[in-house]
């Protein structure tokens, strides 16, 4: 790896390249560098978009992006499958000193490309033709308290899941298990901590994208029982943690309940609990595929 440019060098290029071409006409900067909450470290990306005149001219030929220099990895999310195709094109570059750039560009004909973030914060502007964007904070991303069919939504699907994971462990369908568990049920485990978390700071902070912030806003016995969920793809250690989710979602789930005045159907999770432990003493033994011969 070649040695890490510095903040400051890595900003001056960003605007020295927009004030050299007369095609980009502003520069905002969002993400977590703007984040005054946000811990900052070596590995945060520079979130840019450049405010630009005929984006056709920069996507003709994309050997303009070398100028930030050598990359260890790009990617061009409009020049891949299933583009978002709002006009806008996109550079996730990774370079080889270990910096990284995610470069938006958008055309100066679609201003309603211009997120209303909190954390967007004015760089460049030749035009005048940027938002007056207020002092950054984090507050577009602070918990929202979910409404009750929200709440007893994830309560119910949470729960309906978990009968797709046991099967798939009773049947030695790892890859079913764990993706059903890790994919559909944890999703509804991170939605409850994320509100248990809004719940115990006045929903006015943020659990951070796939919960990375759970460590620093939850108790530290609730985050010691999240690690818990995780799991290998043994099936003694699948059930473990499996039986680890649902303690967890239990309590977080209750805790939501009691502080938005909903009602936890508990009903559901004794019926579900009784249910995974009558799965896990019955696991399917020597199952055959249709027509397979003995």
């Amino acid at each position: 790896m070649n040695s890490m440019r510095s903040e400051k060098e890595m900003m001056d290029l960003i605007l020295r390249v927009a004030r050299e071409d007369e095609r980009i006409r502003a520069v905002y900067m969002g993400g977590s560098r703007n984040d005054p909450n946000a811990p900052q470290d070596m590995y945060q990306d520079y979130d840019i978009v450049y405010i630009v005149r005929n984006i056709a001219s920069f996507t003709a030929d994309h050997s303009w992006i070398n100028v930030f220099g050598p990359r260890l990895m790009l990617q061009m999310p409009e020049a891949m499958r299933e583009p978002e195709g709002l006009g806008n094109f996109n550079y996730l570059m990774l370079f080889a000193d270990g910096n990284r750039i995610d470069l938006r560009l958008f055309p100066i004909e679609k201003p309603e490309l211009i997120e209303n973030d909190s954390l967007n914060r004015t760089l460049l502007d030749k035009d005048g033709i940027l938002p007056a964007f207020p002092e950054p904070d984090d507050s577009s991303y602070w918990v929202t308290p979910p409404s009750e069919l929200f709440y007893t939504s994830c309560c119910n699907n949470f729960w309906w899941c978990m009968q797709n994971s046991a099967k798939g462990i009773a049947r030695d369908e790892r890859p079913y298990a764990m993706e059903m568990y890790n994919g559909i049920v944890r999703a509804e485990l991170n939605d409850m901590a994320s509100w248990y978390i809004g719940c115990t700071h006045n929903f006015a902070v943020s659990s951070g994208k796939m919960g990375k912030y759970f460590k620093r806003w939850l108790p530290e016995e609730l985050y010691r029982q999240y690690l818990d969920t995780y799991s290998d793809s043994e099936p003694e250690n699948l059930w473990r943690a499996v039986f680890a989710a649902c303690d967890l979602f239990s309590r977080l789930a209750v805790h939501v309940a009691e502080c938005l005045g909903y009602v936890y159907n508990r009903q559901d999770e004794v019926n579900m609990r009784a249910y995974l432990r009558w799965v896990q003493a019955h696991p399917v033994d020597g199952r055959k595929m249709k027509g397979e011969k003995e």
